[in-house]
């Protein structure tokens, strides 16, 4: 490589490193006069990159944001993480699996050998979790917009669309998790009237003639993050409306412009997002219990005769606590009473209930089903 185009490199290196470059601190890692450097960022600047010079005693210089993007220079160790993370870039339902496809080519090919053979051996195929229909995509655009809003801290109007099927989200669910379908609400609205006014008694009315509703008025929130749970998005914003926290699926979104004042930031419940996202949707509060297990609202203590290594192996949650080489003390927590039983039964080892009782009456409760369930089923005479 020319000697010129070798420097211009170490130049874009250490530009790309740090914000401010003084001219003589320049020159110095170079080993080149200041007059060198001048004329070497003079060269950047013909290849498109905005270059800026910076005014005082010293001078300098700093690589600033253009209108196109110029090639970039990366070190072994971005490289590698750039070509993982565009390789599981297709399980992160933003829609964007061509272009990192593309993307991922485009640094290959680029890449020295040693870096190459790198990547190669480490080839990773993201495998979406089976799911009864497919997954929603979310459009690029619609996360940059809701980024946007985060960033810049400013009032977003939405439309939202309801849920596809069966199942609706409402617009005010206890938890304020509306990216969920909420339970179905029964037929209730079958009840209001069993019959009009002069017809028979238990008589239907007649059918009314149908009507679109109207839709609903936009959504005015505060955007404060934007996560991905389970290979969704959602926006966790104050709802100015309602006057509390919710969650919106980002595929359900369709923002409105402009958008609106700025807001101070809030705090959110649970002192950060992971925390707050966590507990909202196990639908409780935003609290971590002392135990170590959450805001599960069934929590319970039992001694498994099993080793901590082996327990470990299949618990993401809880404590597990070396008692001996064949015992441990584990807690956890579950949704109900039977379900945590349950969960725990799943290691097949003696069990000590250390308490609550429920735990001990759901154990029992779950020993008589499965009694009866064992139990054969009489044949019907012919």
């Amino acid at each position: 490589m020319p000697k010129t185009s070798a420097r211009l490199l170490s130049l874009l290196s250490l530009l790309q490193a740090r914000r401010d470059w003084p001219g003589a601190l320049l020159a110095e890692r170079l080993d080149v006069s200041p007059r060198t450097v001048r004329r070497d960022v003079d060269r950047l600047r013909e290849l498109g990159y905005p270059v800026v010079a910076m005014k005082g005693p010293d001078g300098g210089y700093r690589l600033d944001a253009g209108t196109e993007l110029p090639p970039l220079l990366f070190d072994d160790e971005q490289a590698v993480a750039l070509a993982v993370a565009l390789q599981i870039a297709t399980t992160t339902g933003a829609g964007i699996e061509e272009a990192a496809a593309r993307a991922l080519n485009t640094v290959r090919q680029v890449l020295p050998a040693r870096l190459r053979h790198r990547v190669d051996t480490l080839r990773v195929t993201a495998v979406d979790r089976p799911a009864i229909r497919p997954e929603p995509q979310v459009d690029s655009d619609v996360l940059m917009a809701l980024g946007a809003t985060v960033h810049g801290r400013e009032v977003l109007r939405f439309d939202y669309s309801p849920v596809s099927g069966p199942a609706r989200a409402t617009a005010g669910t206890s938890q304020g998790c509306e990216g969920t379908p909420a339970a179905p609400s029964g037929s209730a609205a079958l009840s209001a009237s069993a019959a009009s006014p002069g017809s028979p008694t238990g008589a239907l009315p007649q059918t009314p003639r149908h009507t679109d509703p109207a839709p609903p008025p936009p959504r005015r929130v505060e955007p404060h993050h934007l996560v991905t749970w389970g290979r969704r998005w959602y926006l966790v914003a104050w709802d100015l409306d309602r006057d509390d926290w919710r969650t919106f699926r980002a595929d359900r979104i369709t923002p409105r412009t402009p958008t609106g004042p700025r807001f101070p930031p809030r705090e959110l419940p649970g002192g950060s997002v992971a925390a707050f996202i966590t507990a909202r949707f196990r639908g409780v509060e935003a609290t971590e219990g002392p135990d170590g297990v959450g805001g599960w609202p069934c929590r319970g203590e039992v001694i498994l005769a099993l080793p901590a290594a082996e327990v470990l192996r299949h618990t993401r949650e809880g404590i597990v606590e070396e008692l001996g080489p064949d015992r441990c003390r584990v807690v956890l927590g579950s949704w109900s009473w039977p379900g945590l039983a349950a969960a725990i039964g799943r290691f097949d080892a003696d069990i000590e209930v250390i308490g609550p009782s429920e735990l001990a009456s759901a154990f029992a409760h779950l020993a008589t089903r499965y009694a009866a369930a064992a139990q054969p089923r009489a044949t019907p005479d012919p």
